[in-house]
């Protein structure tokens, strides 16, 4: 599947939607798969652009990567905006989990619904480059 790569806007999100949906298909992934593997890529995608480049100032691009093996989908996001490791927003979101319901801060589980959606999920920083990697499995025969 070839790339897809777009400009770091909001506006981005449809294609990058569809991106995923056509991905997910290709891999012959079952639909709660596919709906899973599209909340964690839009989710993360949603806070590079939010974050790696409009609060910075900044505009880039998006660059979607695609492998598909005979047990896994991995999608590849890279971006060049300011370094954001989601990891690390998962740490808060889990301690956020840990309180009562009435003294957690409104929002931020976002990342933490992302990663917690696809089987695997890793986060690099290299050449002024992120890297988000999502795995999801193909439970079913091609």
């Amino acid at each position: 599947m070839e790339s897809l790569k777009v400009p770091g806007s909001l506006d981005s999100l449809g294609d990058i939607t569809r991106y995923i949906k056509n991905a997910a298909q290709s891999a012959h992934l079952d639909e709660r798969s596919t709906y899973r593997l599209r909340l964690a890529v839009d989710e993360i995608a949603t806070n590079v652009i939010i974050h790696g480049y409009e609060e910075a100032g900044l505009e880039g691009y998006i660059e979607l990567h695609t492998e598909l093996t005979p047990e896994a989908l991995t999608i590849h996001m890279d971006d060049t905006g300011v370094t954001y490791d989601p990891a690390q927003s998962l740490a808060r979101s889990e301690l956020f989990l840990s309180k009562e319901i009435d003294q957690r801060p409104i929002g931020g589980l976002g990342v933490f619904l992302a990663i917690q959606s696809v089987d695997r999920f890793s986060y690099c920083r290299h050449g002024g480059h992120n890297r988000n990697s999502f795995v999801v499995y193909r439970h079913s025969s091609t």
